[in-house]
């Protein structure tokens, strides 16, 4: 920004001045900025979902309450750190109109590969020779570490369905290192449909998955919120103070109403763009829009199939069965390892101070 740079370009904000920070999209004037925020916020639904998944490796994990809450902690630095700074970099070194980004959305570029991504592209503005492809090296490492991630989450969710017959019985079984190879396989079956970036003739039927895949990830987020909720009152009901959590979130339940209010909304406007002149389409409404009426139908259907009942707070079994009971006793023999200094020191700088 202050001309550090090989080019010794001061360009400072000069991007938002010139095209600018907000593109008109749809509408011009401010209506069309505003509605192009919207397109963003939209593609964030889709992108932002996914690093709260490590909230499956409880079961994985040997100190789960000490563990879960250092990583939780750090999840709103990481998240700040990677979307938030990262989103407001990129748009201060990269205009919206840029040739190779503009084609990359309109569709007359490749979208899977890495020179598309928008910071090669920032590299390849400042003539820094082997930087692009060092960020496109950095960028496979996250696209595996996130690949890891989500088909770790994918397996155990199918293996959890199962063992509670909401998924095939074959799902379940697991060899003797305890890995669900049916549902592992399965979930990688799912993942070669990410080949399908790799043309352009067939990009589209991604872009469709994408969109319907969004409004999915917005209904799971609305459902774990009124979990959450019922689970609040359930600790009201008995007479739980949440100070006795091993991890308790900030300004619930209030957090907890807005961001429901706030998938809620993204939700409804997921496929806006649809209700404009010369913007409707029957495929795009339907995966857009399908799922609203898919998952009440499926959770009623279950409730009548299946005969359960609706559980009240005051009378749900916090302890899951007694199985607080099995992690308390758990916890009390438990001998931890011997650590390094170096791991030690890494603890320490997301660990609260423990008390003395």
């Amino acid at each position: 920004m202050v001309g550090g740079n090989p080019l010794h370009d001061v360009y400072g904000f000069r991007y938002w001045n010139n095209p600018g920070a907000f593109v008109e999209h749809i509408r011009p004037g401010n209506t069309g900025r505003f509605l192009g925020l919207l397109a963003c916020m939209s593609q964030a639904s889709f992108t932002v979902c996914g690093p709260e998944y490590i909230s499956i490796v409880a079961a994985e994990t040997e100190q789960p309450r000490k563990i879960l809450p250092t990583a939780f902690k750090s999840f709103v630095w990481r998240l700040l750190g990677f979307y938030v700074i990262g989103a407001l970099c990129l748009g201060i070194v990269v205009p919206y109109n840029d040739p190779t980004l503009a084609a990359t959305i309109s569709g007359d570029a490749p979208s899977g590969t890495g020179a598309s991504s928008p910071y090669v592209i920032s590299m390849d503005h400042f003539n820094i020779p082997g930087l692009g492809s060092l960020v496109n090296a950095l960028i496979m490492t996250s696209v595996f570490s996130a690949g890891n991630g989500l088909l770790f989450s994918a397996t155990r969710c199918l293996h959890g369905m199962s063992l509670e017959g909401k998924a095939p019985r074959f799902l379940s079984k697991c060899s003797k290192w305890g890995v669900p190879y049916y549902s592992v396989l399965v979930a990688l079956a799912f993942c070669l449909l990410g080949f399908l970036q790799a043309a352009k003739s067939s990009s589209s039927v991604l872009g469709w998955l994408v969109d319907l895949i969004t409004a999915c990830q917005l209904i799971n987020y609305m459902a774990t919120i009124v979990v959450y909720l019922h689970f609040k009152a359930a600790l009201d009901a008995q007479g739980i103070d949440r100070k006795n959590l091993p991890y308790r979130g900030f300004l619930q339940p209030y957090a907890a109403y807005y961001a429901l209010g706030g998938t809620t909304i993204m939700l409804l406007v997921l496929g806006y763009s649809l209700f404009f002149p010369g913007g409707w389409s029957y495929l795009y409404f339907f995966l857009d829009y399908s799922m609203i009426a898919a998952f009440p139908l499926a959770f009623i259907g279950w409730k009548i199939i299946k005969r359960t009942k609706y559980i009240r707070p005051g009378t749900a079994d916090l302890t899951v069965g007694g199985m607080k009971q099995e992690i308390d006793r758990y916890e009390e023999t438990f001998i931890p390892r011997p650590t390094g200094k170096f791991e030690t020191a890494f603890d320490r700088l997301f660990e609260p101070k423990k008390d003395i």
